[in-house]
């Protein structure tokens, strides 16, 4: 029997039970990928990371992030939650107020931001959307093409078809066939709230294809929006999104451009220590 510590980390919330769940496997490098895989099938979260011993001499640590339908070569909120339950399992940086990870995308830095730890988003690819498919995505959201203001593939180690629509108020009434987005790839949905809100934006994420119907809280579908939409000027180049909303969760996502990097920050709390025996 292996026994392998395990953390269950609250990602992007300082309140229990309201962001993203994620399990974290310590000293995972004895696993191979079918067997991360199907410990992210039994842990039936949106993701699960696996902490291995770094490649890279310039990383603190590697992490493999798996879906339950499949690896995923970078991840927002695992990002954060993985670097938190390193650090809360003693991990020391190499360099103070630093954390360098290394996973699929190449290396990560993750830097504390007062309460919060905040990284760096990946280099971004986007392409222009298609006009029939972006209409085929509308109707399997319930979404009037109207309502679209803007719209782009944004690619930065997950793809996700973006779509800026018209208000928040569009973004909660979403009520997506899930079945039929699975074919269409994965979407996430950002309107502004008014003015005064507590939080600047609304986001949502369908990532059907992978097996997850809504994620509650997107690092990497926010890094990307926030790299596109900042710059093209039509967000400031500081602002907090407002997540998970209608699964009854309270994410809130803290984005900010900083010279030419895009900086995604959040807290993180452990629920669950334990260890993992297979």
């Amino acid at each position: 029997m292996t026994t392998l510590p395990f953390t269950q980390v609250d990602v992007f919330t300082a309140v229990p039970l309201r962001g993203n769940p994620l399990a974290v496997v310590h000293g995972a490098d004895g696993l191979d990928a079918g067997q991360m895989q199907a410990i992210a099938r039994w842990t039936n979260l949106s993701e699960t990371s696996f902490l291995l011993a770094p490649t890279d001499p310039a990383a603190d640590y590697r992490v493999r992030i798996f879906t339950p339908g499949g690896e995923l070569p970078f991840a927002g909120h695992p990002t954060l939650g993985t670097c938190h339950a390193w650090l809360e399992r003693g991990g020391r940086p190499q360099r103070p107020g630093e954390v360098v990870q290394q996973c699929g995308v190449g290396l990560v830095r993750i830097r504390r931001d007062g309460e919060r730890s905040a990284f760096e988003a990946p280099p971004l690819r986007s392409e222009p959307v298609d006009e029939p498919l972006l209409v085929g995505v509308c109707a399997a959201l319930g979404l009037s093409r109207a309502r679209v203001q803007r719209a782009r593939w944004l690619d930065n180690g997950p793809k996700w078809l973006g779509l800026l629509v018209d208000e928040a108020a569009t973004v909660l009434a979403l009520e997506p066939d899930h079945a039929a987005l699975k074919g269409l790839g994965k979407v996430g949905v950002v309107a502004p709230h008014a003015a005064g809100s507590e939080c600047d934006v609304e986001v949502r994420a369908f990532a059907a294809p992978i097996g997850v119907p809504e994620d509650p809280v997107t690092g990497s579908l926010n890094a990307s929006l926030a790299q596109w939409l900042i710059g093209e000027g039509v967000l400031p180049p500081s602002y907090v999104a407002a997540q998970g909303t209608r699964l009854g969760r309270a994410g809130r996502v803290h984005l900010q451009r900083d010279g030419a990097s895009t900086w995604v920050g959040g807290h993180s709390v452990s629920l669950v220590r334990g260890e993992l025996q297979l």
